[in-house]
């Protein structure tokens, strides 16, 4: 009998699918990593994908029990703010592989998928420079930073992208993730 927790197999893509199998919690992860949105009310006022407050306080409760997110601990009234922990930091290739993936697949937006492309660009030479980044921020590593940073970049990228008309470049769609300082 399987103990709570453990895969139903040894299978590591089994392993990896019942943590993030869900349509929720690679979402979730994603705004956290490229969006830089750390509170509830950030993530759900954020969502693109117009995530219910519900699902979003399960999905956080469950990505902090499967120690990909630690939660800061608050006193009443207060907003916790969640990090990253190093294994949601090493899936940055991931996010940029399924974003490539997305790119030849599927249909996408010309803004959103600026960022995507130019994951897929920099290949794994920006996606250390950003997981170097997010432990900076996340776990406080003393890593140097570079300036502009890997979100600096994504976001003039996103910025410079075509809009739909009446759309200004300095103004996300509803709920778009923003690359870049708040």
């Amino acid at each position: 009998m399987r103990e709570a927790g453990e895969p139903r197999s040894g299978c590591p893509i089994n392993a990896a699918i019942e943590v993030f199998g869900d349509r929720w919690s690679l979402i979730v992860l994603r705004d956290i990593v490229f969006g830089d949105r750390r509170y509830f009310r950030e993530l759900q006022a954020g969502s693109e994908e117009g995530i219910a407050s519900n699902i979003l306080a399960d999905r956080l409760k469950r990505l902090v029990e499967l120690t990909l997110l630690t939660r800061e601990d608050t006193r009443p009234g207060q907003r916790a703010c969640y990090s990253l922990t190093e294994p949601a930091i090493q899936l940055v290739p991931v996010f940029a592989q399924l974003g490539s993936w997305g790119l030849r697949h599927r249909p996408t937006s010309p803004a959103l998928r600026v960022r995507a492309e130019l994951l897929e660009q920099g290949g794994p030479a920006l996606w250390q420079e950003l997981m170097d980044e997010l432990r900076r921020s996340h776990l406080g590593s003393q890593s140097p930073a570079r300036s502009p940073s890997v979100r600096e970049r994504l976001n003039a990228a996103y910025l410079a992208a075509p809009r739909p008309p009446g759309q200004r470049r300095d103004q996300a769609p509803a709920g778009a993730a923003r690359f870049g300082p708040r």
